[in-house]
């Protein structure tokens, strides 16, 4: 089987590697899933659209695709399947590609262009899908790596940067043989990571700032403009260097507030159930369960036939914890 990142922790790297979680900690990362399922399924039901900036927000269901109220789209599916090849630290390439190709065998009503293209083969390794993804020509940095991100970060909180980033950007590979694509995966996961560890969002521009130049040169004009401007100067968010800008934009404008950055990314128009999936999960890992309203949390339900129980079991699963433990509103 196609494996890696086992998290073989330097002594330097020690620390992480064996922290102990404290509750708030596990509550964040909860919020972490929680708060991307919520954006998907809220942001599903304007998806297309560009609603008034005085529309009240909330899980409508409806959309392009007749979502019933609290469903989730292939943001949160393939981050379920993205779950599955997830242990504390590690990641098994080969498990996440089997559940993509079972979940595309459900004929799902949503997939996006890029990812569709790759899956239609019904490749059964890590390493044919990953070739696969590589032999698409034309614009391949879509934004359907990126929605999937919430996971990595989870079960990536006691490994180094270094071990978060390459399982983020292995799992990006396997649909999006995209450098930006890659990139920005890195990015959100460590943030992610950080942001459960942490419970602050500014672990991502410090990341960013210990990546190479080249990174760095690329990705920080785009996250000044992204604190500076508004969603039109980064309007096609199905690209994915404007999805991040857009979710950067939404929780920065927010000051993290999970509602308030799931509304930007609404009223910001567009892409708009991945876009809030995709700040959802760091606003969701920063501020824990207890800023995602139980309201919405008590209607998500989605494939594999899901609901928020499961995804909180996942999360301390894939965190190493015992998911007895009662944690949040789930």
């Amino acid at each position: 089987m196609y494996r890696a990142n086992r998290a073989k922790m330097s002594d330097s790297q020690g620390m992480i590697a064996t922290m102990q979680l404290d509750e708030e900690q596990r509550d964040r990362a909860v919020g972490a899933l929680l708060g991307s399922a919520v954006g998907d399924a809220v942001g599903a039901g304007y998806e297309f659209s560009h609603p008034a900036q005085d529309v009240v927000v909330d899980m409508i269901g409806g959309g392009p695709f007749d979502w019933a109220p609290g469903q989730w789209t292939d943001d949160t599916s393939m981050a379920t399947g993205v779950a599955a090849g997830l242990s504390p630290g590690a990641v098994d390439l080969d498990a996440i590609a089997a559940a993509f190709i079972a979940w595309y065998d459900t004929h799902p009503a949503d997939i996006g262009t890029q990812t569709r293209s790759v899956l239609t083969h019904r490749d059964t390794t890590a390493a044919s899908m990953t070739a696969r993804g590589s032999s698409l020509s034309g614009r391949t940095g879509g934004n359907g790596s990126l929605m999937r991100t919430g996971p990595v970060g989870v079960a990536f909180v006691r490994s180094d940067d270094a071990a978060c980033a390459q399982a983020a950007g292995d799992i990006s590979d396997l649909t999006h043989s995209d450098p930006q694509a890659r990139q920005a995966c890195e990015l959100w996961s460590v943030a992610i990571a950080r942001g459960i560890r942490s419970g602050d969002r500014s672990g991502l521009r410090q990341y960013l700032s210990e990546r190479d130049a080249d990174v760095r040169s690329f990705w920080e004009p785009l996250l000044d403009e992204a604190e500076s401007g508004a969603p039109s100067d980064f309007s096609n968010n199905g690209w994915v260097v404007h999805a991040l800008q857009t979710a950067w934009w939404a929780i920065c404008t927010a000051d993290g507030d999970v509602v308030e950055t799931i509304g930007n990314c609404v009223r910001a128009g567009g892409d708009t159930d991945t876009t809030a999936a995709i700040a959802g999960a760091l606003a969701g890992a920063c501020a824990g369960t207890s800023g995602i309203p139980s309201r919405w949390t008590d209607m998500l339900h989605g494939y594999p036939g899901w609901t928020a129980t499961d995804l909180r079991a996942t999360a301390l699963r894939i965190l190493g914890e015992d998911p007895v433990n009662t944690l949040g509103h789930s």
